[in-house]
């Protein structure tokens, strides 16, 4: 049973942080971390995202135009850009080391405490990412809540509103937390399996133990 349990974490956390990090890097090059509503031509809307802003209209669709500068963008999306960068490179990572720690992996079989501390830097490789991709989305919501309640903004002037890319990287960051923390759990808290090479080899110790003490075995 206990077995089970743990490889159950195990295939539930690896498959949270795939989808986390996959929901993260959609959310690194989707265009729609603000929206825009035009309150007097309702037929055009305007987004903006990490790389470009677009604007979309009923007639021609969407029309999108890069950001020529780096230096140039607000503070919060350069740094979002790296952070994001960050959640993905440490999502790949965590994924590659993890995966070599699973208990339904053969590879390794016999080295349990290698495959143990595998998971254990898996899961603090999520963790990380997680933190890293909630950071820079909660940090450009905070920023447009702010800007839509400024007074100092006269009233008649559109104001950004939060995008679906919001949406989709706060779930990619709990996500990719949530399965960091099973994979650290299926690691520390249920006791790893032995191989049956160790079935073997501990039985032979035990033997040889009773035959030292010239007792017998009392499994026997």
């Amino acid at each position: 049973m206990a077995l089970v349990l743990r490889v159950a974490m195990q295939f539930v956390g690896i498959l949270l942080s795939l989808l986390g990090w996959v929901l993260s890097i959609i959310t690194t090059y989707l265009p729609h971390w603000k929206n825009l509503n035009l309150d007097l031509n309702e037929m055009e809307n305007w987004t903006m995202g990490l790389w470009q802003a677009c604007v979309v209209q009923e007639e021609v669709g969407m029309q999108c135009k890069d950001f020529e500068s780096f230096l140039g963008l607000p503070a919060e999306l350069r740094i979002s850009r790296v952070l994001m960068f960050l959640s993905n490179g440490l999502g790949l990572l965590g994924l590659l080391v993890s995966g070599f720690g699973l208990d339904c992996l053969r590879i390794g079989e016999t080295q349990r405490d290698v495959k143990k501390r595998l998971l254990i830097l898996g899961g603090i490789l999520f963790w990380t990412a997680g933190v890293t991709a909630l950071v820079p989305v909660s940090w450009v919501a905070h920023v447009t809540v702010q800007e839509f309640w400024d007074e100092r903004i006269p009233e008649i002037v559109p104001r950004w509103e939060f995008g679906e890319a919001l949406f989709i990287g706060w779930f990619a960051g709990f996500s990719l937390l949530l399965g960091g923390c099973l994979l650290n759990w299926a690691a520390c808290g249920t006791q790893a399996p032995l191989a049956s090479g160790h079935y073997a080899v501990a039985e032979t110790q035990t033997q040889c133990a009773y035959l030292e003490n010239g007792t017998a075995n009392p499994s026997v």
